[in-house]
């Protein structure tokens, strides 16, 4: 089946593993690329504008797409490109004879259970679907790449661009801990007077 088969999410979700045997593993391969340890002062987003299913074949081709963008601009460590959503549905297909004349021969049966083969993500109305973080300087190159991870997305989709707060760029400094201070062990005073024993005089 194709692509369009499976973009309307409706119906419950069929994610549960516990019960399904022999489904695929999904194709996206990582969700966090670059530098994930420097934090940037701005980021860009790719927010969906429908309610869709976006299969991991998708996900896996608009997330390499952009990551050569950024790659090809900063290297290894000028940015950070984030996958924000995981394909936890699971794709059925009732698979039939696909030859020529297989219609008069074989008609399917109607709402087929069919067989696992491929995994989606399904996603809100105006939920990020990539973010980059960028220098203030690469906000241009941060649109690129949503722009050209939006071409193998199957809805329409809108860039949004933030700042990162102040908060959320500065790592708050570890505070040693404070060793107590060694206190000083007080001997008992000895008295002034010694007590001389008293013998005991017997009858």
């Amino acid at each position: 089946m194709k692509g369009r088969n499976y973009r309307s999410p409706s119906g419950q979700a069929f994610t549960r593993l516990k019960y399904i045997h022999g489904s695929p593993n999904p194709k996206v391969s990582k969700f966090n690329m670059g530098d994930l340890s420097t934090h940037f002062p701005r980021r860009v987003h790719l927010v969906s504008r429908e309610a869709v299913q976006i299969r991991h074949n998708a996900l896996e081709s608009g997330r390499v797409a952009a990551n050569k963008v950024l790659f090809d601009k900063y290297g290894e460590t000028g940015y950070r490109l984030q996958l924000c959503v995981y394909p936890h549905i699971i794709l059925r297909e009732n698979k039939m004879i696909a030859t020529a004349g297989a219609d008069r021969l074989q008609e399917g049966m109607r709402r087929a259970f069919g067989k696992p083969t491929g995994r989606a993500a399904r996603v809100h109305d105006g939920q990020s679907i990539f973010i980059v973080y960028v220098p203030v300087d690469g906000v241009e190159v941060g649109k690129k790449a949503c722009e050209t991870a939006s071409t193998k997305m199957p809805m329409r989709t809108r860039i949004l661009v933030e700042e990162v707060p102040v908060e959320e760029q500065v790592v708050s400094p570890v505070e040693p801990i404070e060793e107590a201070e060694p206190t000083e062990t007080v001997q008992p005073a000895e008295s002034a007077q010694e007590i001389t024993p008293v013998a005991s005089t017997g009858a």
